[in-house]
């Protein structure tokens, strides 16, 4: 299980599902939480529709031609069905392995089994900081991590 608004869809997103495959392997299952335009709302920059975060989403897993079967889920709340839900791994960045280790927390106070949690470290830019859809959004790097704005030096 893997789960964010993946908008714009980034390399930091794209490390995030790959990992998620990997572990599902041939015979898993992969479930992506997306979160819904309402959730999403809160957001500090805009946010593009669901469908089109999903289209996004559907389109960059069937050029990687993965194999085990998944499917996209509307996420409306940071737990999604996670708490509830029969599976084995949930994969996170650094950023969101605190929502992770609650999850497990929700679990097994409702007698559910913990599941292992899978971190990635996230991908940085050129300028050695996370990529990510704010820094994005503000015109700092691109969705690959390259610079969009050079520092002006100030000469002495």
């Amino acid at each position: 299980m893997v789960g964010g608004t993946f908008d714009p869809l980034h390399n930091g997103h794209k490390r995030l599902l790959d990992r998620s495959f990997e572990i599902a392997g041939p015979w898993g299952h992969v479930v992506i939480g997306l979160t819904t335009d309402s959730f999403a709302s809160c957001k500090i920059h805009p946010i593009r529709p669901f469908a089109e975060r999903e289209a996004d989403l559907e389109r960059y897993i069937a050029n990687k031609q993965y194999s085990p079967p998944w499917i996209v889920e509307p996420l409306s709340d940071r737990y999604g069905s996670a708490i509830d839900a029969d599976f084995d791994a949930i994969i996170v960045s650094e950023e969101t392995l605190p929502v992770a280790v609650e999850i497990n927390k929700l679990r097994r106070e409702k007698g559910r089994k913990k599941v292992d949690i899978h971190q990635i470290s996230c991908v940085l830019a050129e300028d050695g900081r996370w990529i990510s859809s704010t820094r994005i959004y503000r015109g700092e790097i691109d969705i690959h991590g390259h610079l969009m704005k050079q520092e002006r030096k100030i000469k002495e």
